[in-house]
């Protein structure tokens, strides 16, 4: 088994684990706790974010040292332990504390990612990222469907059963990588785990230029507005659906709710049609534009108008998180790639916290379909966020007197 396809297992594995609940958390906490509260699921979600949005940074810098395989091996072991706490806990307090320890040891395969990015070329980060990208999308389609079956014929609480034993295959992939390329303990050069013969160059990126570390910032910025927009329409996607359709069949809701996995596979393979040097800047404003018209869609309490909005919305879901994530790699340094893509994923994570902590009370106190409408709000101030940011990047045959520079 390569280093690379090792490293894609375990990211999938991990996806499929960590999504089960995610579109099923209200009729989780109703059956296993008898809490029907909207808020609660907001306040769980947000609970989970900020657990990982805390923990990430800090396995980062532990990865500076420790090699991420080895690091895996004892973060895994543990998320598995506690997974089955999950699964006997009958206290609620007890299983909020419990779940939120196993996130914590988690959150360090959030590594590999920027892990592979390492052993890639720039010009070759477009194809990493959509595949990535594709990842957690399927992962989440696989995810969706074996916690829709879950709920629908088996006890729901053994998501956290499967979750721990992802968890232990997580731990012999990482085992037998390191015992079949005898990977060291401490950290020495991961770029040449998997191609000894590469000689590493001194490379000029911006964040070693005048710049400094600003467009971390920036893109920061942008990425926390994105996923605040994007995340309002999640965790009562399927209670709207099933309102609107008038079905209670929780595997159809994961379906529907799966869409943008599968719009995300032609989005890889049209990527991998286009040629590098396109201008990521104005392929994200486009696909902003797209996204506000998807959610727009999906408002409209119609079940085809739905699934129709939703296609429309995944494809601009996936463009726009595959090339802001391509535009921060094109900007950092290989030995920074881990550090800057968690400085990253903690604006990321605000986003969703903000959305979590507010999605539940605008269910309770307004409608099911408000989500959709604030989160079309949220896309157009996002676009124009993003104009004053980029504008010179998104439209450089321009002049503008002021302009934004590219970063």
């Amino acid at each position: 088994m390569s280093l690379k396809i090792g490293l894609i297992l375990l990211t999938l594995v991990s996806v499929v684990a960590d999504t089960m609940l995610l579109p099923f958390y209200p009729q989780f906490f109703a059956s296993e706790f008898d809490q029907h509260s909207p808020e609660h699921v907001g306040y769980y979600i947000a609970a989970c974010c900020f657990t990982i949005m805390v923990t990430f940074p800090l396995w980062a810098r532990v990865a500076k040292r420790i090699n991420e395989l080895h690091l895996w091996v004892y973060t895994q072991i543990a998320a598995g332990v506690l997974g089955i706490s999950c699964y006997f806990v009958d206290s609620l307090v007890g299983f909020w504390v419990l779940s939120q320890a196993m996130l914590v040891f988690k959150a360090s395969y959030l590594l590999i990612y920027p892990f592979v990015m390492r052993l890639e070329e720039k010009d070759r980060h477009l194809g990493v990222a959509s595949l990535f990208s594709i990842l957690m999308h399927f992962g989440a389609i696989g995810g969706a469907l074996v916690g829709g079956t879950m709920l629908e014929y088996i006890n729901p609480r053994s998501v956290y059963l499967i979750m721990a034993g992802t968890d232990a295959l997580q731990v012999i992939v990482c085992l037998y990588i390191i015992q079949k390329r005898h990977v060291a303990f401490y950290q020495t050069q991961p770029d040449l785990i998997d191609n000894p013969t590469v000689e590493t160059k001194p490379e000029q990126s911006f964040s070693h230029t005048q710049h400094g570390k600003r467009y971390v910032y920036t893109l920061g910025i942008i990425s926390l507005l994105f996923y605040c927009s994007s995340f309002l329409i999640r965790p009562f996607f399927s209670k709207y659906w099933e309102a609107v359709s008038s079905s209670s069949n929780e595997l159809l809701a994961g379906l529907i709710y799966s869409i943008p996995g599968w719009i995300a596979l032609i989005g890889l393979w049209f990527n991998h049609r286009q040629k590098s040097e396109k201008n990521n800047y104005s392929l994200i404003f486009n696909s902003l534009a797209l996204a506000l018209i998807g959610v727009m869609i999906q408002g409209i309490e119609n079940t085809a108008a739905i699934i129709i909005g939703r296609c429309i919305f995944g494809w601009a879901l996936f463009q726009v998180t595959v090339r802001l994530e391509v535009v921060m790699f094109e900007l950092s340094h290989k030995d920074d790639y881990a550090v800057d893509f968690s400085k990253i994923h903690i604006f990321q994570n605000i986003g969703v916290l903000l959305a979590s902590f507010c999605v539940g009370s605008i269910v309770s106190q307004f409608s099911l379909q408000m989500p959709f409408w604030i989160s079309f709000n949220g896309f157009v101030i996002t676009a124009i966020v993003f104009v004053l940011f980029f504008r010179q990047a998104i439209w450089p045959g321009k002049r503008f007197e002021k302009g934004a520079q590219s970063a």
